[in-house]
């Protein structure tokens, strides 16, 4: 065989092979990012070239919900399929819980395992880890992600500020010295060490509300920790260790097809920007880290295309919940914020029923399959994303898996506008969103955060919003449509009677 033929021949059974090969799926899920955070969405204070570029090449969503307004409850629903408030135990997981979705638990990351993807979590687990009692961070770590589809994983057990301040490998805490063992307590203190509240002397930032017990790095942090000294992060370099292990995971396996979860640690607190970002964004250390997110981002795409992966390779990018701006430490966050809006127009914010709450950036880029700088103005939910992705991977669903989740692979891809029926927020209280109305049933929680200076929108009568009008969300007009009340009660109670909504 002549040698061009042979050349001709082995590039053609190449480009086969990589049409025939499923596309790997890269999801970045930014922690407490708002609506109105990126230039993309219209922010004009803090510049997000890598982002907004996701933008360009994709599809931008402008109606998308996670679902919920904290970050452990929409993690869970994310990865499972099911509404969080369905299961007691899902609320803001504390640093020493254990694991939250049971091990063998059908998920989103089991079901690409099924279809042949190799599978890791990198970042802000916050879901949990180890039997009842939590876990035992001196030895094996389990069960955990390896238990619910991951094939590999390099996580931050909870959130930056609640100990321990540590990653976990699959099942082991990194460079934790056996002499040195981990002790934690989110009841009282594990040694003598000085803590936040006795020793303010100590802190590089000080804290606003809680977040006054174990330092660790000049920060003092929720929760109680002695030992481990030499497996501590540093908080500077957290965004760089976790885009380097996404960047090293997408490279082992860039010869057959790959899911990765990029939890990624900002912006949420305590923010502690790399000194290559530190005071660059004109916006204090939240807009810093805001500037560290987009590099994050820029790095992934990047190492995409240094792979040869680009083509070939789904991003989809979004937020667990909307903004908060105070969240418990003096970072001069607020008075440095300069016009900018972290929520746009919208009303609220993290914890909150209105919809900075849940409605949050929503970027998909799959270069050649989805028109590129297009909008959807499709009603989506994140719970969707576990029907949607076994639907773009042909994977037929069992009765129990995914009980909330809608096939919405069309919307995700451009392909098509059909949204859902409706969509259920979650905050201290339920929502449903149904065509341009947006019902908030009654609560009887405080109607204001006083340490976050957000409004949760819970009141002791029902609301009624037009959004298509009033996206603000200012005119309650339960009063007015006493019928449209009572429809949208009705159908939030048969969701709620419902185990399973998936049809």
């Amino acid at each position: 065989m002549k040698r061009s033929t042979f050349l001709f021949l082995s590039m053609l059974y190449s480009v086969l092979v990589c049409a025939q090969q499923p596309p790997n799926i890269v999801f970045i899920y930014a922690d407490d990012l708002g609506y109105g955070d990126l230039g993309c969405y219209g922010a004009i204070k803090i510049k997000t070239p890598c982002i907004d570029a996701l933008a360009k090449n994709g599809l931008r969503f402008t109606n998308a919900h996670s679902s919920s307004a904290t970050c452990t409850p929409s993690r869970y629903s994310l990865l499972t399929g099911q509404y969080a408030w369905r299961k007691a135990g899902t609320g803001i997981a504390a640093g020493n819980a254990a694991l939250i979705i049971p091990a063998g638990t059908p998920t989103l990351s089991a079901m690409l395992q099924k279809a042949g993807y190799q599978t890791a979590v990198v970042g802000k687990w916050h879901l949990g880890l180890g039997a009842a009692g939590g876990p035992d961070w001196n030895h094996e770590v389990k069960p955990g992600p390896p238990e619910l589809g991951f094939n590999y994983s390099y996580i931050i057990a909870a959130t930056g500020d609640r100990v321990p301040c540590v990653f976990v490998e699959n099942h082991h805490v990194v460079n934790l010295d056996p002499n040195d063992p981990i002790r934690v307590s989110y009841q009282s203190p594990t040694g003598s060490e000085p803590t936040g509240k006795q020793n303010p002397e100590l802190l590089t930032v000080q804290p606003s509300h809680g977040h006054d017990q174990a330092i660790v790095n000049g920060i003092s942090r929720i929760g109680y920790m002695t030992g481990g000294k030499a497996a501590l992060w540093k908080d500077e370099n957290i965004a760089d260790t976790l885009t380097g292990k996404a960047i090293a995971f997408m490279s082992q396996n860039k010869n057959h097809p790959f899911f990765l979860y990029l939890a990624t640690h900002d912006v949420h607190v305590p923010r502690a920007p790399h000194p290559r970002f530190a005071g660059k964004s004109g916006l204090g250390v939240r807009g810093d880290v805001i500037l560290q997110l987009d590099d994050c981002v820029g790095r992934i795409s990047k190492a995409l295309d240094s792979l040869g992966l680009t083509d070939n390779t789904i991003i989809i990018f979004s937020s667990d919940n909307g903004p908060v701006v105070d969240d418990g430490y003096q970072d001069e966050a607020v008075v440095k914020l300069n016009g900018h809006k972290p929520a746009g127009v919208l009303k609220g914010g993290k914890y909150s029923a209105f919809e900075a709450g849940t409605r949050v950036p929503l970027l998909v880029q799959w270069k050649g399959k989805i028109n590129a700088g297009n909008t959807s103005a499709a009603l989506f939910s994140q719970v969707d994303m576990f029907a949607s992705l076994a639907a773009l991977t042909r994977q037929a669903l069992t009765n129990d898996e995914a009980p909330d989740s809608f096939n919405a692979l069309d919307v995700l891809l451009g392909r098509s506008a059909k949204e859902r029926e409706y969509l259920v927020e979650h905050a201290d209280v339920l929502s449903v969103i149904k065509g341009k109305w947006k019902y908030i049933e009654p609560g009887n929680e405080p109607a204001y955060n006083k340490n976050t200076s957000i409004q949760l929108g819970n009141a002791p009568q029902p609301q009624l919003y037009d959004i298509s009008r009033d996206l603000r969300e200012q005119h309650n007009l339960a009063s007015v449509y006493p019928t449209i009340v009572k429809t949208l009660s009705l159908l939030l109670h048969d969701i709620r009677q419902e185990s399973v909504t998936r049809h």
